[in-house]
């Protein structure tokens, strides 16, 4: 038997690698296995340059129909993934946009804005990370680092929550900031708002055009944006309607299921109970319309309820619930697009964009009781 020698070893692994190559170039799909397929594989199997694919992926207008179908189709067949932290440094950017909510529950109207800031983002190529820039203070400090370290390349603010630190704000971090239901202490951002006050006096309205006189407003926390737009709302509707002081009550809650709970034992506790309830979210007036509900008192026999938000569950509870419908996907992908035009170099908006909102009448109002008013 012939001896295998050095040179006749290396001999055979040089063919085998002569045989491997010319394998690839005649089945450019036939990628290998041993490394991460490159941009410079795709243009080489595609007959174009590097350059050429990346426009086809990032910006496929600006390339050629023919060109980039013949891109795209080698991308598929070699099942190439490009690389998005090494085209973020290239670029300068992160991809990540902050969404700045009140709290991780953030309550069931943030919701859709929030699923809707994430689609818009996603579809031009950003990712979204939710937090809260309120409560624990290494937390909060951490975000804002974040903000500060340029990994995070805009911030969309959502009900007040600016988060300064020790002098140290995403206001004042340098990054895009756009403010959505919010209004920003600080001047310069752009701002997506609901028209609060005329939603308000929409509300109020309507029981007065019911016939009710005596009236509960529950609202949210005093010096919140919305609250002080709401408050004045419903304030102008009842001087309009020419109602004294002691026709109008006033319950201070947080816009929460549990406030709207206070609220409805609150109501239980007056002797002369008003007969219409203007609430500044739906959740408190779901929290309120259980509470007395379960005392006895009926809507819309005793007690007319109006919210504020349009949830899901106002449609669900039971009667329906009478409330102010906001559109919360055009919210969050209104201030979604605001924030990608600034991060594309455009200049902040000066006006605050002002979406309306609609009255939308439901089971829970009707007609002001006549003769009877429900005692505890």
């Amino acid at each position: 038997m012939k001896s295998i020698t050095r040179a006749s070893i290396k001999k055979i692994v040089s063919n085998g690698r002569n045989m491997m190559r010319n394998m690839m170039k005649e089945r450019p799909g036939l990628a290998d296995s041993s490394r991460q397929v490159r941009i410079l594989d795709v243009a080489h199997a595609a007959g174009v340059s590097a350059a050429t694919v990346s426009r086809a992926l990032s910006e496929p207008d600006k390339v050629r129909p023919e060109t980039r179908r013949r891109v795209m189709e080698t991308v598929r067949r070699l099942n190439y993934t490009p690389n998005e932290h090494a085209r973020a440094l290239r670029a300068g950017t992160a991809r990540m946009v902050l969404a700045a909510v009140p709290n991780l529950y953030a309550g069931a109207f943030f919701s859709a804005v929030v699923n809707a800031i994430d689609a818009e983002l996603a579809a031009n190529g950003y990712t979204m990370i939710t937090g809260s820039l309120e409560g624990a203070e290494e937390k909060t400090r951490r975000l804002v680092d974040l903000v500060y370290a340029r990994q995070i390349d805009g911030v969309i603010i959502l009900a007040n929550c600016s988060g300064p630190l020790e002098g140290r704000s995403v206001l004042r971090a340098g990054v895009p900031v756009v403010a959505v239901s919010a209004e920003l202490d600080e001047p310069g951002h752009p701002t997506v708002l609901i028209d609060d006050e005329a939603c308000a006096i929409a509300q109020t309205r309507h029981l007065l055009d019911l016939g009710h006189r005596r009236l509960l407003y529950v609202g949210g926390p005093r010096g919140h944006y919305n609250e002080i737009h709401r408050y004045r709302g419903f304030r102008h509707a009842v001087r309009a309607a020419d109602l004294s002081s002691a026709d109008t009550q006033r319950f201070e809650g947080d816009f929460t299921l549990a406030s709207g709970v206070e609220a409805g034992r609150f109501f239980l506790s007056r002797r002369a109970r008003p007969t219409g309830i203007v609430c500044a979210s739906d959740e408190m007036a779901i929290g309120f319309l259980k509470t007395v509900t379960a005392a006895g008192v009926k809507a819309p026999r005793d007690v007319s309820v109006v919210g504020f938000d349009d949830i899901e569950f106002a449609g669900f509870c039971e009667p329906a619930l009478t409330t102010i419908h906001q559109p919360r996907p055009v919210l969050g992908s209104t201030g979604a697009r605001i924030l990608l035009q600034r991060l594309n170099g455009n200049p902040a908006t000066a006006n605050p964009i002002v979406i309306k909102g609609e009255l939308r009448v439901r089971g829970s109002t009707g007609p002001a009781p006549r003769s009877r008013n429900p005692l505890a």
